[in-house]
């Protein structure tokens, strides 16, 4: 992933209103529990925290602890630890689609947002938890670690 010196602003002035609701919504939460100043990764994905990773075959860099990516019709929730390991909180998420470490939902009031709070919150303390050993070693969402 790429940290950009974009301000996040520039991101959310390109927004509809209903997409901007949501994502200062999740842009709150996640602030929140990350108690990290936000960040563009990439071109539009609003990230929070970071942590530093190192594979065995020489690839390192840094990636977003907590993260969304808002556009008009759906917004993409990016848990880097993978969503395998929060099947069960999902189970009771409400209307979404997933990837290995995506949560796609089309709006916020489409979901329990308390369930996805929670979801946040574990996998926020889960790397961050994994991070403080030193650089990560592995790609967490392949791994369900």
């Amino acid at each position: 992933m790429i940290n950009t010196n974009k301000p996040v602003q520039d991101v959310l002035a390109t927004l509809d209103e209903d997409t901007l609701k949501d994502s200062e919504i999740l842009f709150e939460t996640m602030q929140l529990i990350s108690n990290a100043e936000p960040k563009i990764w990439n071109e539009h994905t609003i990230g929070f925290g970071s942590y530093h990773y190192k594979y065995d075959s020489g690839r390192e860099g840094d990636s977003q602890i907590l993260s969304f990516y808002p556009r008009k019709g759906k917004i993409t929730i990016y848990l880097m630890d993978g969503t395998a390991r929060y099947a069960t909180l999902l189970d009771k998420l409400g209307n979404h689609t997933t990837t290995g470490y995506c949560v796609v939902v089309k709006r916020l009031s489409d979901i329990e947002l308390p369930v996805l709070k929670d979801i946040l919150q574990q996998s926020y303390d889960n790397i961050r938890s994994i991070s403080q050993e030193g650089p990560i070693d592995r790609i967490l969402w392949k791994t369900g670690k």
